[in-house]
């Protein structure tokens, strides 16, 4: 079986002990508060863009779209525009589905050999749990940024309120946090618990979801459980947007650096991790381009010139012979 979770587990709580024990043992408040931010988000963005122009700057030849439903051809037939579009418009619309509602993964499908017989079966969980942690993580991030903005936007503050809509006590439970770690969770548990998603699985593919589950549990933990200084919080993020960082004076909760340790290294782990599919999607040939082939001749250019034996010239060649063998012959 594959334990490739294991050592991506332990990867994970031993970032997690190191950041707590270098803050309260070695006091280094300025090294995982400051110093470590700033790098995590400079690898972040340098390798974001490098990664992004790397593929922009990559020939595509061929038109490759992957494609479903009927192509657009002859005026009887009737085309499926989203599936298979034939203009950028319908490639737009496609796009649209596929960015935000992960359209190709909803109808995504699991094959089964039941006695003689080959079946196909729509899974819609695998969807539900992408779009669930997909979301949450989205809607955490925009609410954190109230951490590094002042005033606070009104979108923001408003998202803040439909989040925690649920109120569950004090503080107000915000329902993405937990839906973000369940998601997290449940993603884990489907390549961790199925045979053929476990075989295929490397080390590199539980790292980042078990380093979102490690955010998350420590986030939820500081709202709810231990509790953090948020004005300091708010006084050292604010810093470090401004950048004139600092860090509060007093200290802020071991816990808060494990936190913003994990988030650092996620940060800088996403340029060389599949992660950048976030980027990619838009890249995608398979995906944004439009399947035309049928209207338009689309000519690789990298083809080079070929000498060429034609036909006229073969007879040329051996036209007696094929008259002698009784081959017809277009000239006599």
């Amino acid at each position: 079986m594959n334990v490739g979770y294991l050592y991506s587990l332990l990867a994970v709580i031993v970032l997690g002990l190191i950041a707590y024990a270098g803050v309260e043992a070695a006091g280094l408040q300025w090294l995982f508060g400051i110093l470590i931010p700033y790098l995590g988000l400079t690898i972040f963005i340098a390798g974001f863009v490098y990664r992004v122009m790397d593929w922009a700057k990559s020939a595509v030849p061929f038109r490759i779209p992957t494609t479903c439903g009927q192509q657009k051809s002859l005026p009887w037939f009737t085309p499926n525009r989203i599936d298979n579009p034939a203009t950028t418009l319908g490639v737009i619309v496609r796009m649209f589905f596929e960015i935000l509602l992960f359209r190709s993964l909803f109808r995504n499908t699991r094959v089964e050999i039941r006695g003689e017989r080959l079946s196909y079966k729509w899974v819609i969980w695998l969807w539900l749990f992408a779009l669930m942690f997909h979301y949450s993580f989205l809607i955490v991030v925009i609410r954190h940024l109230r951490f590094f903005l002042e005033p606070v936007p009104w979108v923001i503050t408003l998202l803040e309120k439909a989040d925690g809509v649920l109120q569950v006590g004090l503080p107000i439970l915000y329902i993405s946090g937990v839906t973000l770690l369940l998601g997290a969770t449940l993603l884990l548990l489907r390549r961790v618990l199925i045979p053929r998603i476990n075989y295929i699985s490397l080390a590199a593919d539980y790292f980042p979801l078990l380093l979102i589950i490690g955010i998350a549990i420590t986030g939820i933990m500081m709202r709810y459980f231990t509790k953090v200084d948020v004005l300091k919080v708010k006084e050292l993020t604010m810093g470090l947007a401004t950048f004139h960082p600092a860090i509060p004076e007093g200290g802020i909760s071991g816990l808060f650096y494990v936190h913003l340790f994990f988030v650092s290294i996620l940060l800088a782990y996403i340029p060389f991790s599949k992660l950048m599919h976030m980027g990619g999607v838009f890249l995608s040939p398979t995906r944004n381009l439009a399947n035309n082939n049928r209207r338009i001749r689309h000519i690789n250019p990298w083809n080079h010139p070929v000498k060429v034996h034609t036909y006229e010239e073969y007879e040329d060649e051996f036209r007696e012979k094929m008259i002698e063998a009784g081959l017809p012959v277009e000239k006599e």
